[in-house]
């Protein structure tokens, strides 16, 4: 669990300097295809996911402003082992469902 400093502090109560922080919701994103030939905006947002070469992987906190920037760049990147233009990967999203690779499902 990840623990936050408050920035609050109240008479006699030192002891009580840190407070627990709800879990976060995380999502791993992967830089799968090179931005060469696309457009300044594509490539300044690979760059603010904090993806810097091929095959790295990041995680972050599965906010609406990281998903807006993994739809802007979804051909470049994959979520979770899930290439990100996936309808997999649409379907978990709007169902809230967990998204696994798709290499580790069987076919029935």
């Amino acid at each position: 669990m990840s623990r936050i400093r408050t920035t609050e502090t109240t008479p006699g109560a030192e002891e009580e300097g840190v407070a627990e922080a709800a879990p976060v919701a995380t999502i791993r994103v992967t830089y799968r295809k090179s931005a060469i030939g696309y457009a300044q905006d594509q490539k300044a947002t690979v760059a603010a996911l904090g993806l810097r070469r091929l095959h790295q992987t990041v995680v972050h906190a599965d906010t609406p402003a990281v998903r807006g920037m993994v739809q802007k760049v979804r051909h470049l990147v994959s979520v979770d082992g899930v290439p990100a233009d996936s309808p997999e990967l649409a379907a978990a999203a709007a169902g809230g469902g967990e998204v696994h690779d798709a290499s580790s499902r069987r076919e029935s």
